[in-house]
């Protein structure tokens, strides 16, 4: 990513926002299941930090993002040990609606940054985008897969991971454009966004 103050503390507050909002999901999954407190902190570790592990191990990248940054894995283990109660406030202040934007902002928000460190390290341009891609939606794969369902990403013909790589594929055609870097991250994680809510809204398929 740039070495952007403002930048860096908007993407620092919009990543806090995808990785609650991508525990939150665990939660709820774990609570269909009726997982006990160990379960319901797994599903969400891997639901916050799957796509981001999974970029670090492809990338060899050292220490991991959720070793790094421990005070967000405290947090989620303590919502975990609480969260029948958490689930019971969040349906009260949160609705289903804000909790889609906070995923779609996730997804961008991951999938970009997956797709800039590729970059940065070099990899070729189509194996960045699809780089971006899985950080995106791992977590959501193996939270699914913890949970023994068939992906949501396989199953739901709702446009996810298209609207990642078609952001992915905007960032590096901002990024070869070299204009300012701080606008290329935005608009393109603003493009995923927009695209995943205006696809659900609209509900807007996939051909099978």
């Amino acid at each position: 990513m740039p070495d952007h103050p403002r930048l860096m503390l908007a993407l620092s507050a919009l990543e806090t926002i995808a990785l609650f909002s991508y525990a939150i999901s665990g939660f709820i999954e774990a609570r269909k299941r009726r997982l006990d407190a160990v379960g319901t902190f797994l599903v969400a570790m891997a639901s916050a930090f799957g796509g981001g592990t999974m970029r670090d191990v492809l990338l060899e990248r050292r220490p991991f993002y959720w070793v790094e940054h421990q005070n967000y894995v405290i947090a989620i283990f303590a919502m975990s040990i609480f969260a029948p109660i958490v689930l019971k406030w969040i349906s009260l202040v949160i609705s289903e609606r804000a909790l889609l934007v906070a995923d779609a902002v996730g997804l961008g928000i991951f999938s970009i940054s997956g797709t800039s460190l590729a970059l940065d390290d070099h990899l070729p341009r189509f194996t960045a985008i699809i780089m971006g891609v899985l950080t995106g939606v791992s977590g959501g794969v193996l939270r699914d897969v913890l949970c023994n369902d068939v992906p949501l990403i396989l199953r739901d013909s709702h446009p996810y991971a298209t609207c990642a790589f078609a952001g992915c594929a905007l960032y590096l055609l901002l990024a070869h454009l070299r204009l300012d870097p701080v606008y290329d991250v935005l608009v393109s994680t603003a493009f995923i966004l927009i695209a995943r809510l205006v696809t659900y809204r609209f509900d807007v398929r996939l051909p099978h």
